[in-house]
């Protein structure tokens, strides 16, 4: 069952909506499939910015509303549950459609109707976690469309990046005798791993960084579930979608070498990384970012911060948005 959710208009002093401004939710059909998409900003006359969300299956939808609002009064903020995805998931999506050449295909048309409907002919992308190395890939193929590109948790060559997060996962686990986390860990081993194999690795991540207990796990829920545009009856799909695009995209995903496939860009780029992220460790991105050729880039360091810099270091990285991004798009 669709939940398309709703999501307040843009005020002024008297009540009264803020002309030019947006705020829409829709379901739009790319590649056969109906896909949630969520458009807000105080004003058209600004750049439309395409959230990317990581996973492949993990909408940070919510996220992204509670944290990073205020980008909504510099930029056209577009928000998009991918193919599989939070409200985008359906239970009968073939899961052959469930490719990277797909996710692209579906990226290029969510891309020319927010241009028809803003009337402009590029896009900001901003790109997490899975999100960066489907963004990356899309400014690849379609430069003209891109006006700069955002990475945060930024993906390079993906079995590195496992390898490292697996040594750490494995390393806490032995710096806290978790014994049980020790023969999870070493029966999967290391890098590279099934769907399932990820999934346990991920799950003790989580763990070992205390975002599975207690307070910390009750207001991630909180905040993923918050109204107006999602409900606690969002839950199910939410859970499902992760474990069916990752079990899905797995065997695909985990091969990405973005050294080898993307070496150059043709526009500004911006690594947002946080110093202590454990998922895409940095030096990884820092790989990526060494080798690759663009016209402008920069790396801005969130020293507080994990995977999730726009979560961790919110003001920080919002400000940094709109000081460093927004200028240089055209």
């Amino acid at each position: 069952m669709k939940r398309l959710g709703k999501t307040p208009p843009f005020l002024g002093p008297r009540g009264e909506p803020i002309p030019g401004s947006i705020a829409e939710i829709n379901y739009f059909r790319f590649g056969g499939l109906d896909q949630w998409v969520m458009i807000r900003g105080e004003s058209l006359a600004n750049p439309p910015l395409i959230l990317l969300h990581g996973g492949p299956g993990f909408t940070e939808m919510r996220l992204f509303r509670h944290f990073n609002a205020p980008l909504e009064k510099s930029f056209t903020v577009v928000n998009w549950d991918q193919r599989g995805a939070g409200k985008s998931f359906d239970r009968q999506i073939p899961r052959s459609s469930m490719t990277v050449g797909q996710f692209i295909a579906d990226l290029n048309e969510l891309v020319d109707v927010v241009c028809k409907r803003l009337r402009t002919n590029k896009v900001a992308i901003f790109g997490h976690s899975w999100g960066s190395a489907l963004g990356v890939l899309y400014a690849a193929r379609f430069p003209e469309k891109v006006a700069a590109y955002v990475g945060s948790g930024q993906i390079g060559d993906l079995q590195a990046g496992e390898s490292s997060s697996y040594a750490f996962a494995l390393n806490e686990a032995q710096r806290h005798n978790n014994r049980k986390a020790l023969k999870q860990l070493r029966a999967i081993g290391p890098p590279p791993h099934t769907a399932s194999g990820l999934w346990t690795e991920q799950m003790w991540l989580l763990r070992f960084e205390g975002r599975l207990e207690g307070r910390a796990l009750w207001n991630m829920g909180r905040i993923l579930l918050g109204r107006p545009e999602s409900s606690i009856l969002d839950l199910p799909n939410l859970l499902r979608s992760f474990r069916f695009s990752l079990e899905a995209m797995c065997a695909e995903v985990s091969v990405i070498n973005l050294v080898k496939l993307v070496p150059a860009l043709q526009m500004p780029v911006f690594l947002f990384l946080g110093r202590h992220d454990h998922w895409v460790p940095p030096e990884v991105s820092l790989a990526y970012f060494d080798v690759l050729t663009a016209p402008a880039k920069k790396v801005v360091w969130f020293e507080q911060s994990g995977h999730e810099p726009f979560v961790d270091e919110p003001d920080k990285f919002n400000a940094a948005m709109v000081e460093l991004v927004r200028p240089v798009i055209a």
